[in-house]
């Protein structure tokens, strides 16, 4: 039963989630500790009673392994039809997604979650293709052994000793709306497993003799439990959360041990292991920081200290802040379920508690149903030994001098309206100077200016004045209300002052990481990322930061903020074991805790690829707390990440660009094989002929055969001029020999070259009446019409005519060379003018394909653009434009 009004938070968190459920298909896991345990049976019978209630139901893919009563519910659903492909000469038969995707069912049921699918596939693994057919709104139901997921994988292999190299993403269950657990004791288990129900007999007495034992059985059942158990947490406080409840459903222990900056913490946190050890319970380490008006370094030094040590023997650790110790430790705890507190409590005299109260005592009245474990620290304890040695501090003279300025001046205008107001009005004027004060945010002057305001008006304006003390019982009264209440308005102004200060921190933190994370993701190459970084971080946390990299083995400063100072010998080396062990070390650490600095770590996924150092402009020898410890983690985490991306991106940009030679290099070297090798071939043939035969030929017959060497030998030459003319192009700049000439004869030469080819083709030559004269390369344009003709001719019927047509678009020609063959194949528009590209449709036809890209670097140096379209009629056309007048 609800409590009180929901969290507004965990409503919103609610809407989001039930919206993307909306958008995105259902998932529901049948979890089991081993193959054989039903979860394929159970899953094929709940899809049965949804199909009862209407919903379209199919199976994607479900394995009987021989099982009878499987193989029955099978027959009863619909089954989408297989796709089989060949791999290395065998028949493979796998699950179609597109299939599955056209069909669109409103539940499919996919059995082996952890299937790996065969090569050629859209999906490596069967969990991709689960996850998009939920991104498609389908539903989705399948199975999955605990020994496939992934983040219990060494703990399985251990168990069983074999490793297990078919996985699954934790953040799939985490995508599950439901996880079922189908369990089955391990002798019933071992029991079907001998009837020839989990696998056939051959497989069968494998099994049992490796993966069937029943220590292996008990140990996966166990973590199959836990996973299914972890889950319903998750679930019982995301409830909870969500519903505003506030009392503690004690589902299962969990345990908060509350610590501070004494000696006496590190004897909590020990029993709060044991206790969580021996209850098989998770804990948590929480701090309440109060905002007190002092607090020593040293006294923050050790409760970091604390922290850290829950830390490292397995605790969650948090840092709660207000006021209240006692109420923020019991709203956390509601809120995260705690099931058990403990909390230390020292031996002092009951006058002691009575006056200055026990957090024990009021943590045991306040807590309700959650149970209280009372640690009782040791009567004699040791000296808390401080982490650091202790910080020499300043006193703010110039603030003492500012208040006792301020209660001066106040006394002065007192004097002045004194004979026009009554004296308890005067007391307003100290009140806003003790105010004023405050706002310095010192407690030492603060006081000062609220003791010397109430000494100022009881000496100057309280009758007798000029006198200390007073006999009159009231005005004595009115003078400590006065001492009081302006304690309390320094106090409590200081207070806000300073909490404002640490919500403005905060606030600027927040910015700067959001900035951080944007900026990164826009920059490129190494420098700049680091640049980019250590600014960020030196100004978030006030410090002095230097980004080292390895070069030639040495770790070298890259970037730094304010400046990236070379470092001493005995800093190098600090910053050269962090690199080579992976550790962070310095300042607040267990490694070089008396450095001035602190170094992290730049881990990458792979490796570590440089160093963080941080030195702090103010409170250099005060530590980091855990949260901002974190913080600085993940930005360094952000950092190293952001340069393996950049890093990883130069690699395969280098890697696509070498593909791209290599895939060029063969396809020239193919081309060119096959190419020179036909003429050549040929050639020698008709001339051994002729050598061969001569006597035996009539005249006739030797100017065949002389023919066909003279066109095999122009093809050569055209192959060998392509080739030349395309590295010219590309190799340097080009020197057009531009004139003034006439289109119409261009066209005309080029047809008489290429005239052996046309044979009977009809050409049809339109050239707009207004075009005059105007400036190119002859040789190079004719180039181009004669590689576009040759073009033309090789798609097109020897029957189907050419057009060849110009027309003046405001400063351009633009030229057309159409045909009424096939046409262009859509994918294929953007590809015709690439190096060595033939076209699919090219089956026998020889040639480099460069014709189109010699046409290509032509037009673009002649200052004008060439493209290819499908006519609407039928056929291709293809486009360029020529300038009137030359660029200049």
């Amino acid at each position: 039963m609800s409590e009180q009004r929901p969290s507004p938070d965990k409503l919103l968190q609610r809407a989001q989630k039930e919206e993307r459920e909306g958008q995105h298909g259902k998932l529901k896991i049948y979890l089991g500790a081993a193959p054989g345990v039903g979860k394929t049976f159970a899953m094929l019978q709940d899809a049965l009673t949804k199909r009862s209630q209407g919903l379209d139901v199919v199976i994607g893919t479900a394995e009987s392994h021989g099982r009878a009563e499987i193989a029955r519910l099978v027959k009863e659903l619909e089954i989408l039809p297989k796709q089989t492909l060949d791999y290395r000469g065998q028949k493979l038969v796998e699950f179609d997604l597109d299939a599955a995707l056209k069909r669109n069912p409103g539940l499919i049921l996919m059995d082996e979650m952890a299937h790996t699918n065969a090569p050629g596939l859209r999906h490596t693994k069967r969990w991709q293709d689960i996850k998009e057919l939920l991104d498609r709104g389908i539903d989705v139901y399948t199975t999955l052994n605990v020994q496939h997921i992934e983040s219990l994988n060494n703990v399985v292999s251990q168990i069983i000793h074999t490793p297990i190299k078919e996985t699954v993403p934790d953040s799939m269950l985490e995508m599950a709306n439901t996880i079922e657990l189908v369990d089955l004791p391990p002798e019933d288990l071992l029991k079907r497993l001998q009837e020839g129900k989990v696998y056939f007999p051959q497989q069968a007495e494998l099994a049992a003799e490796h993966f069937f034992r029943k220590g292996n059985l008990i140990a996966l059942r166990e973590l199959a439990l836990r996973v299914t158990a972890e889950r319903v947490g998750a679930e019982v406080l995301l409830y909870r959360q969500g519903q505003g409840i506030k009392h503690v459903w004690p589902t299962r222990e969990k345990i908060l041990v509350c610590v501070g900056a004494s000696n006496e913490s590190l004897k909590l946190i020990r029993a709060g292991r044991r206790l969580a050890t021996k209850l098989q319970a998770e804990w948590i380490v929480v701090h309440v920081d109060t905002p007190r008006l002092q607090i020593s370094d040293e006294s923050q030094n050790r409760s970091i200290q604390n922290l850290r040590l829950a830390k490292q023997l397995g605790a969650e650790t948090h840092i709660l802040t207000g006021f209240d110790k006692v109420k923020e430790v019991t709203t956390y705890a509601r809120e995260q379920n705690i099931t058990l507190i403990v909390v230390g409590k020292r031996i002092r005299p009951k006058w002691h508690d009575m006056l200055f109260g026990s957090m024990a005592d009021e943590l045991v009245r306040r807590s309700g149903e959650i149970d209280v474990h009372i640690v009782t620290a040791d009567i004699v304890s040791a000296k808390p030994s401080t982490v650091s040695p202790p910080i020499k501090r300043n006193i703010p003279w110039q603030t003492y001098w500012i208040a006792l300025s301020i209660v001066m001046l106040a006394t002065g205008i007192d004097f002045f309206l004194a004979p026009i107001l009554r004296p308890s009005n005067l007391i307003m004027v100290y009140l806003l100077g003790i105010t004023i004060v405050a706002l310095f945010g010192r407690i030492g002057p603060s006081i000062l200016a609220s003791i010397l305001s109430v000494l100022a008006y009881d000496f100057f304006f309280v009758q007798p004045i000029y006198e200390l003390g007073s006999k009159d019982i009231p005005t004595a009264f009115t003078l400590g209300v006065m001492l009081l209440v302006s304690y309390l308005i320094s106090h409590l102004t200081i207070l806000t002052k300073r909490q404002a200060e640490a919500a403005h921190l905060a606030e600027k933190r927040t910015a700067t990481l959001n900035l951080l994370s944007r900026q990164l993701a826009s920059t490129r190459g190494v420098d700049k990322l680091l640049v980019t970084s250590v600014t960020c971080i030196g100004q978030v946390f006030d410090s002095e930061v230097i980004a080292l990299l390895p070069e030639n083995n040495t770790l070298v400063a890259r970037a730094g903020y304010p400046s990236d100072h070379q470092l001493s010998a005995k800093e190098q080396g600090v910053a050269q074991w962090v690199y080579d062990l992976g550790q962070v070390a310095g300042i607040g650490t267990d490694t070089l805790p008396f450095s001035d600095a602190l170094y992290l770590p730049l881990r990458a996924s792979q490796e570590t690829i440089g160093v963080l150092r941080i030195h702090p402009f103010t409170h250099p020898l005060r530590l980091l707390t855990p949260e901002q410890m974190h913080l600085l983690e993940g930005c360094a985490n952000q950092t190293a990440l952001a340069i393996e991306v950049d890093r990883i991106q130069e690699q395969v940009k280098t890697s696509e660009f070498q593909t791209e030679i290599d895939r060029a290099r063969n396809a020239l070297l193919q081309s060119v094989s096959h190419d020179l090798r036909t003429p050549l071939v040929a050639v020698m043939g008709a001339a051994s002929t002729l050598i061969e035969m001569s006597d035996a030929l009539d005249a006739q017959k030797i100017k065949k055969l002389g023919s066909e060497i003279y066109i095999e030998l122009e093809q050569l030459s055209r192959l060998l001029n392509n080739m030349l003319q395309i590295t010219y192009l590309e190799a340097e700049e080009v020197k057009l020999l531009k004139e003034y000439q006439s289109l119409l004869d261009v066209i005309h030469l080029s047809l008489k070259i290429g005239s052996e080819k046309l044979k009977n083709k009809p050409v049809h030559i339109q050239l707009a009446p207004d075009i005059s004269l105007i400036p190119f390369d002859q040789t190079l344009l004719q180039a181009v019409f004669t590689n576009l003709i040759d073009n033309a001719i090789k798609f097109t019927p020897p029957e189907s005519p050419i057009d060849i047509s110009a027309v003046i678009k405001q400063d351009h020609v633009v030229v057309s060379i159409a045909d009424q063959g096939p046409g262009i194949m859509p994918d294929e528009v953007n590809r015709l003018f690439e190096k060595f590209y033939r076209g699919r449709m090219l089956t026998t036809e020889r040639g480099l394909g460069l014709g189109l890209a010699i046409c290509r670097s032509v037009i673009k140096a002649h200052g004008g653009e060439i493209w290819a379209e499908n006519r609407p009629g039928g056929g291709a056309v293809f486009r360029f434009t020529l300038p009137l007048r030359p660029s200049e």
